[in-house]
């Protein structure tokens, strides 16, 4: 054992071969977590009825579309205020694509995908000349802009106008049997996407690109000078982010079968945004974490204003309230989202450990 090195070192290489591999392989820890995350998925939604199964599908759309987010403006340090036009081309594609070409589904999405994330592509070139609140208000304009396209005199008949486009639903197949819960197969459709997609950020926030993402977020100017291409790493982030949310978007018309104007309001991406933030700026985990809440809270806090028989104009105001204590709540317990503070109490609960020292310090 050299001077320098720490007991924990000399333990690992002491460790068995497959220990080893576990603790030096990212890779291979995020196929055991990725394979955990699809079984206990799996077990959840067959324990659930048609209506939850429902909610759980749009909490993996809105998890999907959060975590692109998560690392556009978490891991790249690029904010955007626009995302819900992401989810709106998404969404539109795959609604085309299912109507049009009778596209089978999981092509439909990959089609989606691609076609969002060559938009967020030429977006993110544009994007990389800004700034700060520049960069802030192009994407804004972005959001409020492009949904309103479908109400284009030149568009109208291709995109359904203000009602939108119908999607006909996709039936489960038919060796899950003819009874098999539509809602369950929507569930079970993003419950794999949404894993997917954890898997393929996880690596990539662990991979030189990702790497060369956090080192453009801190500083720019050093990046450059260390040989890292900053305007092409930010276009990168714009294109894998706007992918995200086109899968999403895919999923939003599955699910809900209709692609219109009026599900992609400014209200979206403000969500999307809140959820990230939530969840934990930088964190996939809380992008999850902040999906369920932005998903499920309304829906709560609407049932609670119901039971408690309180008068309709206090209904209504009902869920914005409690939307914003939970908000502030998360922001002052825990400011750097909740995941921050899911990593605070396993600190605690950690049993604590002595101090390792090197060899010169014992001597």
């Amino acid at each position: 054992m050299t001077a320098t090195e720490t007991r924990e070192d000399a333990e690992v290489k002491r460790a068995p071969a497959p220990l080893r591999l576990w603790r030096g392989s990212t890779l291979l820890r995020h196929l055991f977590w990725s394979a955990l995350g699809l079984l206990a998925f799996y077990f959840l939604s067959i324990s659930l009825d048609a209506f939850d199964n429902l909610q759980l599908a749009q909490i993996c759309y809105m998890a999907i579309a959060t975590a692109g987010l998560t690392v556009l403006s978490g891991l790249s340090g690029q904010i955007s205020l626009g995302h819900g036009a992401f989810v709106a081309v998404g969404a539109y594609s795959a609604a085309l694509l299912l109507e049009h070409l009778q596209w089978p589904l999981w092509t439909v999405l990959i089609a989606a995908t691609v076609i969002t994330g060559l938009l967020g592509a030429l977006v993110g070139v544009a994007a990389a000349r800004l700034r700060g609140p520049y960069l802030a208000g192009a994407t804004l304009a972005l959001a409020v802009g492009l949904p309103s396209l479908a109400d284009y005199h030149g568009l109208r008949d291709v995109l359904g106008g203000a009602n939108g486009l119908i999607v006909t639903p996709q039936p489960p197949p038919l060796s899950l049997g003819e009874s098999f819960p539509l809602e369950r197969w929507q569930a079970w459709i993003g419950g794999l996407c949404l894993v997917i997609v954890l898997f393929l950020l996880a690596n990539l926030a662990r991979s030189r690109l990702g790497r060369n993402m956090r080192f453009v977020r801190e500083d720019e100017d050093a990046a450059a000078l260390s040989g890292v291409h900053v305007a092409r790493t930010q276009v990168l982030a714009f294109c894998v982010s706007a992918g995200c949310a086109g899968l999403a978007g895919g999923l939003f018309a599955m699910v809900n079968n209709l692609a219109a104007p009026g599900a992609f309001t400014l209200t979206l991406s403000l969500s999307l945004l809140t959820a990230a933030v939530l969840g934990g700026l930088g964190s996939l985990a809380g992008a999850v974490y902040g999906a369920v809440l932005v998903t499920l809270l309304p829906n709560w806090s609407t049932n609670f204003a119901q039971s408690a028989q309180l008068p309709q104009a206090i209904q209504s105001n009902i869920p914005l309230v409690l939307y914003g204590l939970v908000l502030i709540l998360v922001i002052v317990l825990f400011p750097g989202g909740i995941q921050s503070g899911v990593r605070r109490l396993a600190r605690l609960l950690r049993p604590s450990r002595r101090p390792t020292t090197t060899v010169m310090e014992r001597r």
